[in-house]
Order: C-alpha cells, then structure tokens, then sequence
C-alpha cells in the first residue's frame, strides 16, 4: 500500500483534490462568517462531505492498479 496517495497532492486523484480545496475554501469562509459575526446552523455539514468525500477518495486512489484512473490523453 502507497501512503503517499493520501498526503502527496501529486498522487491524490480527482476526489481526493477536490475535497482538499473544498476544505480550504471552507475553512476560509468559515473565518469571513466568523469576521463579520455570522452564524450558519449547518455550516458544520460541509466539513463531514469534505472529510467522506476524502476518505472514499483515497479508498480509491489506494485500491485502484498502477496506470489505471488516469484517462488523459496526450498527443504529441
């Protein structure tokens, strides 16, 4: 098993990618609210879909063979 698929922003897949930006931008709107006093009732939610869909993701990235996932074609 690769553990450099869950840190390493070169080996994370689609997912994994997604999610971490997701919880950036989350983390950062989470300080506007907080700057300006403001308060949403599930705000907390976001963190739980970024972390799930981490998590499935990197169950991917770890289970799926060398080569496979990566469907870009390249033309020279």
């Amino acid at each position: 098993m690769k553990w450099s698929k869950i840190y390493s922003f070169k080996e994370m897949n689609s997912y994994q990618y997604i999610a971490v930006v997701g919880l950036i931008m989350t983390l950062a709107a989470h300080l506007i609210l907080w700057l300006q006093q403001k308060e949403v009732q599930t705000f907390w939610a976001l963190y739980v879909c970024w972390a799930v869909l981490f998590i499935l993701g990197s169950i991917a990235n770890i289970n799926s063979k060398p080569g496979e996932g990566h469907h870009h074609h390249h033309h020279h």
